[in-house]
């Protein structure tokens, strides 16, 4: 029997209209999330791409789609996707306002996960409909981002008339809705880079100090530790924590020191902040006692560091 290979996100559960779609900005964000709408049956009908390698990304993800600058991608939408840096967005919008290439009615949705809706306020002035909608996701800006952005949460801000535009995007996205007040933009922007982003920088100095080690395959050594670490954070929090510092090891944390040191400087200021980070949870909940824990801090420096602030 011939195998029928299915799509690799479900059909939507009711019919949603197309809306012809106009993406400034084909980083890795923007070129995804518009071939992602294409495949949803929207019409990406122009893309901005200023570099060689946004060109080169917009031809894989969205061959065939015309390459225009940005207030001609704006001019062609009804649903205008800027997917640009945060510090760039506002200016941008403010761009796009002064030289009449926005309208009345017109959406238009930033992926930002900083900002709200304030830095379309020069946009919505002018009667345009404004989206926050940002995916919480690590973008590798190729094919294999549109399988994973299924059940990817999207942190949303919109007004009340636009929610409904807001929740079709998202669910076209394969994404679901996470609902968030325009304060708590850049809150849960900074939670999600200190997860996401800090913690690549941490995975890569582990692997920097493995190699010092004689670890030829420093990937195979930290995949299975750093996955169950991983389950372990996200289901039970605190509760997963192990390691010397947890114990009140002291010894083995002047050890870790000394080695660093010696053999991986780059890798010391982040383990001092992160393990007295550790030691001040394991604290506060109990775990560790005040003479183990003093032990420690001296272990890490602290205790000097104090004493050389007063």
């Amino acid at each position: 029997m011939e195998q029928v290979v299915g799509p690799a996100r479900p059909p939507a559960p009711h019919p949603r209209p197309a809306r012809r779609v106009g993406v400034v900005g084909a980083g890795r964000v923007g070129a995804v999330l518009g071939a992602a709408l294409r495949d949803a049956g929207h019409d990406v009908v122009a893309v901005s791409a200023d570099s060689p390698v946004s060109r080169a990304r917009a031809a894989a993800l969205l061959p065939g789609v015309a390459v225009r600058p940005p207030a001609a991608v704006a001019e062609a939408c009804d649903v205008l996707l800027l997917a640009v840096p945060d510090d760039a967005l506002e200016g941008l919008v403010e761009v796009l306002v002064t030289g009449g290439s926005l309208r009345e009615g017109q959406y238009v949705v930033h992926t930002s996960g900083r900002h709200g809706l304030a830095p379309l306020a020069a946009a919505t002035a002018l009667g345009t409909r404004a989206v926050a909608l940002h995916p919480a996701l690590t973008f590798s800006g190729t094919a294999a981002d549109l399988t994973r952005l299924a059940g990817c949460a999207v942190g949303v801000t919109a007004g009340p008339g636009e929610q409904r535009l807001a929740a079709d995007l998202v669910a076209d996205l394969g994404g679901t809705v996470v609902d968030l007040a325009e304060e708590h933009r850049t809150l849960y922007h900074a939670a999600l880079a200190h997860g996401a982003n800090h913690l690549v920088t941490v995975v890569a100095q582990a692997r920097e100090a493995l190699v010092a080690a004689g670890v030829r395959d420093p990937a195979a050594v930290l995949r299975p530790l750093l996955e169950a670490a991983l389950d372990g954070a996200l289901g039970r929090g605190d509760a997963a924590l192990t390691g010397p510092v947890v114990r009140g090891d002291a010894g083995t944390v002047a050890g870790h020191r000394q080695e660093l040191a010696r053999h991986a400087p780059q890798v010391l200021t982040a383990y001092d902040a992160l393990a007295g980070a550790t030691l001040d949870r394991v604290v506060a909940d109990g775990r560790l006692d005040a003479v183990r824990a003093a032990g420690v801090r001296r272990a890490l420096g602290a205790h000097e560091r104090q004493e050389a602030r007063r």
